[in-house]
């Protein structure tokens, strides 16, 4: 038996419900926030909850409760007994009409969680054939609106992936359907900017911060030219994962000193401070 907090209170997950006019089931009207959990501590909330904050903002929603959001957190990881995990933050806009419209209604706030397995050290992933649009509304807001990101990866494990990767329009690196993307280029580190359409990964911004590394345009054709001597993907959970292919093409070595470096370096970050 799990725990789940919708809007005011702890439930048990299988009395769990929330009504079939939630804008966020109708509509993807909503942002969401995926916490890792270390030894029943969730990781960074400070840095998650910030960003939420700018996603509820983008997508011109109430301004969530942080403090009750932020106890919820905490009261799930406990009450789920998660050792190693996630915990899942969901804030839509409420119930809504079966359409586009939004109704003048509380917005809902969801806070799952649940145990997982060990990361794999070496992801393969595949790149979409279809870019993500830096332009759009949506690019750079962490939205439930996610039905282009499960399609490409779907379409990426039928390929043998476990990722996908989307270019933008521009032919640039963008980002994963859940991580960003760091290349090694001629010894620097370099992530794609958020100019390029990203999202702002929480543990994108953690290693650029504390452990180096640049944003700069990586074309799409640098991944099979030969010039990128390591890559790796950068996410709450995967925390820095190396790269092994891009589709049949192999990297040189994987996971590669820089790689190995960044995620020596990540988990003692971890180790330091739970809320950097």
């Amino acid at each position: 038996m799990g725990f789940v907090f919708i809007d005011d209170r702890l439930v048990e997950d299988s009395k769990a419900v929330i009504s079939v006019f939630d804008h966020g089931l109708v509509a993807g009207d909503g942002v969401f926030e995926a916490l890792a959990v270390y030894g029943g501590t969730p990781f960074a909330v400070r840095r998650h909850l910030e960003r939420l904050a700018r996603s509820a903002a983008g997508l011109r929603l109430e301004p969530p409760n942080l403090t009750v959001i932020e106890a919820a957190i905490h009261q799930v990881a406990e009450a789920n007994k998660i050792g190693f995990g996630k915990v899942r933050v969901t804030y839509t806009a409420g119930d809504g009409p079966l359409g586009s419209d939004r109704l003048v209604s509380p917005p809902r706030v969801i806070v799952a969680g649940a145990p997982l397995g060990p990361i794999p050290p070496t992801a393969r992933v595949s790149i979409s054939p279809w870019p993500r649009s830096e332009r759009g509304i949506l690019a750079g807001i962490k939205t439930t609106s996610y039905a282009e990101n499960v399609v490409g990866l779907d379409w990426a494990r039928a390929q043998g992936s476990s990722e996908v990767i989307f270019p933008n329009l521009a032919g640039m690196l963008c980002e994963g359907s859940g991580s960003n993307i760091f290349v090694v280029i001629e010894g620097s580190l370099v992530t794609p900017p958020l100019s390029s359409g990203c999202l702002a990964g929480v543990t994108r911004d953690l290693i650029i911060e504390f452990l180096g590394g640049i944003e700069a345009d990586v074309p799409l054709d640098k991944v099979t030219s030969g010039d990128l001597s390591e890559a790796f993907l950068s996410s709450s959970l995967r925390e820095a994962q190396a790269i092994s292919h891009f589709d049949d093409f192999a990297m040189p070595v994987a996971p590669g000193p820089v790689s190995l470096n960044i995620a020596e370096r990540f988990r003692e970050l971890i180790k330091d401070n739970l809320n950097p």
